[in-house]
């Protein structure tokens, strides 16, 4: 939902780039942890981490895990939250079509969603029982980049379109170093390297899992790209962090009509909700077993699964109505949490080989990859510090 505000951050052409070249990282990263685990014994990603540092490792993984699933399930309730009960200026689907009231503001309408659909979802004990709303959400995140394309293709026939700009546009006091902040949204995109464990493991096949990576990646640019490009002709430098929020009926797209805005928000919303379980699947994993390492397997165990789900939900309800944008939540998980996850703990793994199984391209590959990890990182925390202390002031 972040991804066409980097392209007005960007532009076109470098957030095309970047968007492909995350992609091509992460297929090597999530490579070398699959070529790791079958030459091992791991089952989790901690473990895999765990071969190869010991416990500091492992630790290191689960709380980074921890950070940037809860840190997605908050960002999912706000999303949902601006889809339902607006934000600011922008009003939701339900007071729309009811009017402001007590029992569809923000609040109560997050906490409907967490104990009706949420709820029931998240106390599956199995990542395979899943299937069906994965594919629904995949299904309904398609169905949202077909409407929004639709939109702006109608649109440019009317002339009512801005051309995008291709390159970044440095004027106005623009650092150039503000650039680095759309990097942790793409990586936050791209970031699904703790399911890679408990889906390979009941897909059984190396090379299955493999295949699914590389499909679910092309998938992924693609439709990452196409809700960025179409989001950003349709509202240009209006672009709002979350593009949800540009639905709505005082967003100025007079052309557009209510039921396609409707359509548009409330099908992303469903797909967040169906979304949500996987997240929180791995999120609880972790945590057991970074609480737990010695107990059974949590899903046999209903003291431990129940509480833990039930706990975890709460937390995601209450943060998400106290942070007020998804927007800091991705530039702090994408530059900190999430890079880690994603290149710099596969890339250690490489260059450690405890298996003696890298090549001498893999550890050239691994460096650069952690070497880009880092700089980025520290360039965009730096940057996002000095925009806050440069707002207060």
């Amino acid at each position: 939902m972040s991804v066409p505000a980097t392209l007005k951050v960007l532009g076109v052409i470098p957030a095309f780039v970047l968007i492909v070249l995350i992609a091509l990282l992460v297929d090597i990263s999530v490579d070398f942890m699959l070529r790791f685990t079958y030459a091992g014994e791991s089952k989790t990603y901690a473990a895999l981490m765990n071969e190869s540092f010991g416990k500091i490792g492992s630790v290191a993984v689960q709380i980074s895990v921890m950070i940037t699933n809860l840190g997605c399930l908050i960002m999912y309730l706000i999303i949902i939250g601006d889809v339902l009960s607006g934000q600011g200026e922008h009003i939701g689907v339900l007071q729309e079509w009811f009017g402001i009231h007590w029992w569809n503001s923000r609040n109560f309408a997050i906490l409907f969603i967490v104990l009706f659909v949420m709820l029931p979802l998240v106390l599956y004990r199995r990542i395979e029982s899943l299937w069906l709303s994965s594919a629904l959400a995949v299904l309904l995140a398609i169905v949202f980049v077909v409407i929004c394309s639709v939109m702006a293709i109608t649109e440019i026939l009317k002339g009512k379109t801005v051309s995008p700009r291709m390159l970044p546009q440095m004027d106005n006091g623009t650092s150039f170093f503000n650039l680095f902040t759309a990097v942790p949204v793409i990586v936050t995109a791209f970031t699904f390297h703790f399911n890679v464990h408990p889906i390979g493991t009941e897909l059984g096949k190396p090379a299955a899992m493999s295949s699914a990576v590389k499909i679910s990646l092309v998938l992924c640019a693609a439709i990452y790209f196409s809700i960025g490009i179409f989001g950003y002709l349709l509202f240009g430098d209006s672009i709002m962090p979350d593009i949800l929020v540009n639905f709505d009926k005082s967003s100025g797209t007079s052309a557009i009509s209510s039921l396609l805005n409707d359509i548009v928000r409330l099908s992303y919303a469903f797909h967040l909700m169906l979304v949500f379980p996987l997240l929180n699947f791995s999120l609880r994993a972790n945590i057991d077993e970074l609480v737990f390492p010695k107990k059974p397997f949590l899903a046999t165990d209903t003291k431990r699964f129940v509480p833990l789900s039930l706990v975890l939900l709460a937390f995601s309800y209450v943060a998400a109505i106290f942070i007020p944008s998804i927007w800091y939540i991705f530039q702090f998980m994408g530059s900190t949490a999430g890079v880690c996850i994603a290149f710099i703990f596969p890339g250690a793994i490489c260059l450690r080989d405890v298996h003696g199984i890298s090549s001498r391209k893999d550890k050239i590959i691994a460096v650069i990859m952690i070497v880009q990890a880092v700089v980025t990182s520290l360039v965009t925390i730096g940057t996002n510090i000095y925009n806050m202390s440069g707002n207060r002031s």
